[in-house]
């Protein structure tokens, strides 16, 4: 069934349905820690009723290249895929699944403990090591998510004094890691190794003592772009900085080798921390974080928060990556990335072609601009109605009138897929640009195709 089977998108959105933001209700006033939100979800629930709530849908079938799904109010849906982080079309690999249903099997489906407390299982040592080898030797430390490695790759290392510089778009994990850590927190703009130069001799100009981390990531989900790492890495050894690198989006997925962005820029030996994430092409929950020396990994697991007190990996879930780094690195796994970057570029210039603006460097996440964001969620909701599945991304998570679908390719797509997608996006443009002109009345521009750039994402 899809949604428009449900009546999904036949009613007009009020304008009041449009406006506003998630950024708005961030830091609420009043005493009354609870009652204070009601205003929030009054201004969720009016999107859900108008159709225009993108969020907490859920799927009633695997995450495959087509599935059906739920919105958060229970209308149900189905279409092509575009919405699911599985790059290598891993999480319902036979051999993957096989693994988990073995370790279920020996071990139940639960660690039971932290991993200072007999919460480790030979699945989990033996992914340690796995990890080790494919870094080329790097000392590795597990975690249960990928959030909580991002968090404790900053928290960990960093004390009240020292100072962490971070890209401004820098993932939320990495944010709050820094926060949770100290005061010293200075942004640079997007990309801008100009800028980072800047802010780091401005720390060393009147602080030689404590550390500075330099905080990046090898590819950013939201704008498919990544960083020069040999010119942090120059600039952190200029300013006596060590470097983070999150590799949660491209380790695995993309390279003849797999190695990402640190690979194809031959700089996997350039950070001094690596964060990666398991949920995007490694078919499980769970990350880690891998440094140099044997006393840094062990320092973190008995100072970092999310590692030391929370329980360990489930060993269903160490079983399932091990499997998925066996394939990442095999024959197999090649060709799995070979055929996901056929889709990519495929996909990519199928929007191109039929006048839409797609953003950044290839990559898994092909983010398609929709621009203003009462635009954009009409056309998130028509998408749905019309047999397709991608994320809508809106700000703040994305800068003021550059919403976007934020659309994820898998190695087991077909160009048919991509083909009824892109279809789907331009028809769903189309039709939103007409109901939005509506509540914009004498604005005469088109909506459609206009290239405009952010100036925050060229921040100085």
């Amino acid at each position: 069934m899809t949604g428009s089977d449900a009546g999904r998108g036949k009613t007009v959105a009020s304008e009041e349905s449009l406006k506003g933001s998630l950024r708005d209700f961030k830091v609420l006033p009043g005493t009354d820690l609870i009652g204070r939100f009601d205003g929030f979800f009054a201004w969720q629930d009016l999107r859900r009723k108008n159709g225009v709530w993108p969020y907490a849908k859920s799927t009633t079938s695997a995450p495959r290249t087509r599935c059906t799904a739920l919105t958060d109010d229970g209308v149900p849906f189905s279409g092509v895929n575009f919405a699911s982080q599985d790059y290598l079309s891993l999480a319902s690999h036979p051999e993957v699944k096989a693994a988990a249903m073995e370790a279920i099997g020996q071990y139940g489906v639960h660690s039971a403990g932290s991993a200072a407390l007999l919460g480790n299982t030979k699945n989990s040592l033996e992914l340690e090591r796995n990890i080790s080898d494919f870094l080329c030797g790097h000392e590795i430390v597990l975690y249960p998510t990928g959030w909580s490695a991002g968090f404790a790759a900053v928290q960990g290392f960093v004390r009240p004094n020292d100072h962490v510089v971070m890209d401004v778009l820098a993932h939320s994990c990495l944010q709050e890691g820094a926060r949770a850590a100290t005061q010293n927190i200075t942004y640079h703009g997007h990309l801008n190794v100009r800028a980072l130069e800047r802010r780091l001799q401005k720390i060393r100009a009147s602080d030689k003592e404590n550390g500075i981390l330099v905080v990046t990531e090898s590819l950013f989900s939201m704008h498919s772009d990544t960083p020069d790492i040999a010119a942090l890495r120059a600039a952190c050894d200029q300013y006596d900085a060590k470097l983070l690198v999150d590799c949660a989006h491209d380790l695995g997925a993309i390279g003849d080798d797999g190695l990402g962005h640190l690979g194809l820029q031959n700089m996997l030996h350039g950070p001094d921390i690596i964060v990666g994430s398991f949920s995007k092409t490694f078919a499980a929950n769970g990350g880690f974080i891998a440094v140099k020396t044997k006393a840094a990994a062990e320092y973190l697991k008995y100072y970092s928060a999310t590692q030391t007190f929370s329980n360990a990996l489930s060993p269903v879930q160490a079983a399932s990556v091990n499997a998925a780094f066996r394939i990442v690195r095999s024959a197999e796994g090649k060709e799995r990335r070979q055929r996901l970057m056929n889709n990519i570029l495929y996909l990519r210039s199928e929007v191109q072609r039929v006048g839409m603006e797609v953003l950044g460097d290839p990559s898994a996440i092909v983010p398609v601009r929709l621009g203003a964001e009462g635009l954009a969620r009409i056309a998130s909701r028509n998408l749905a109605d019309l047999g397709a599945v991608a994320n809508l991304v809106e700000y703040p998570a994305v800068p003021q009138g550059g919403a976007r679908f934020r659309v994820q390719v898998m190695a087991d797509h077909k160009h048919e897929e991509i083909d009824v997608l892109v279809k789907a996006m331009l028809e769903a443009m189309r039709s939103a640009d007409l109901e939005f002109r509506a509540h914009r009345e004498g604005d005469r521009a088109p909506l459609i195709g206009v290239r405009a750039t952010d100036r925050s994402e060229k921040a100085a």
